[in-house]
């Protein structure tokens, strides 16, 4: 069975701006972006750092160290230098409440 627990408020949410928020333990970036919520691992494939400092474009979360991206919705690494992907996890809305289960998509 798949348990869901709060990570944020949609209203919390700015348009392609990454919240940081701590579940049982798992740093995760929770974006809101094209209509829709994702919820991505929060530390980098490559190096170390939060991917909720980088910038959101066309459903894609940057590292701001060495620029790797990590599409939203499989956590793939666009491009160099990231080889490995991020965990996905799955998302739900219930009213204003942004639901996350950390059970990985992929």
């Amino acid at each position: 069975m798949t348990t869901f627990v709060r990570a944020c408020g949609l209203s919390e949410l700015e348009e392609d701006t990454p919240k940081r928020v701590e579940l049982d333990g798992t740093p995760v970036s929770v974006v809101r972006t094209e209509g829709e919520v994702f919820a991505i691992h929060d530390i980098c494939s490559h190096a170390n750092v939060s991917l909720s400092e980088g910038e959101v474009e066309d459903c894609q979360i940057e590292c701001w160290l060495h620029g790797s991206a990590f599409d939203l919705r499989t956590g793939k690494p666009s491009g160099l230098p990231a080889t490995r992907p991020v965990p996905v996890y799955p998302v739900k809305i219930e009213g204003d409440d942004v639901l996350v289960s950390l059970n990985q998509e992929s």
